[in-house]
């Protein structure tokens, strides 16, 4: 599928996930997440000072092993993913460095967008099942890491939260 089609794709379930949140319609127990990506959440290592953007992930109802996410970062170095341009779900809380869990697109042109489904080649290193439900459900024992060539050990970084910060 073409990369504008597959972005548009998922920014309408996106539009469509936080219109369905609002109205609470019965069966859709979603949870949206959020993370506000900043260079001087880094740990451990020097993050871009003026880099910034956000992040929300989702589940699809009825499919609890697929999350889908969208990635948007600014004033950050982008080059395509095959030069150095790469996006992950850590595990570790607030101040803490963990292992990549999930393995986003990186947005090489500023954003990114995807859905990940357990099972899939590449996409969960951990093989864990029940991963997806884990990040959805735990959102600030999870982070997301942005990395470029400039900042090899991560540009922009920013816990998950809930829709009420949890």
């Amino acid at each position: 599928m073409h990369k504008q089609t597959t972005k548009a794709l998922i920014a309408t379930a996106i539009a469509t996930t936080l219109g369905l949140a609002s109205t609470a319609q019965a069966g859709h127990t979603n949870h949206v997440l959020n993370a506000k990506l900043s260079g001087s959440e880094m740990v451990g290592s020097m993050g871009d000072s003026d880099g910034k953007g956000y992040a929300h992930v989702f589940g699809i109802d009825g499919d609890p092993t697929t999350l889908c996410y969208v990635v948007q970062v600014q004033n950050i170095q982008t080059v395509p993913v095959k030069e150095g341009m790469a996006a992950h779900i850590h595990e570790a809380g607030k101040g803490m460095n963990g292992a990549p869990v999930a393995m986003l697109a990186g947005p090489e042109d500023g954003d990114a967008a995807d859905c990940l489904t357990e099972g899939e080649e590449g996409k969960f290193p951990t093989g864990e099942a029940g991963i997806v439900k884990r990040i959805l459900e735990n959102p600030s024992d999870f982070y997301i890491n942005v990395h470029n060539p400039e900042f090899p050990k991560g540009a922009v970084r920013g816990q998950l939260m809930g829709p009420h910060g949890m």
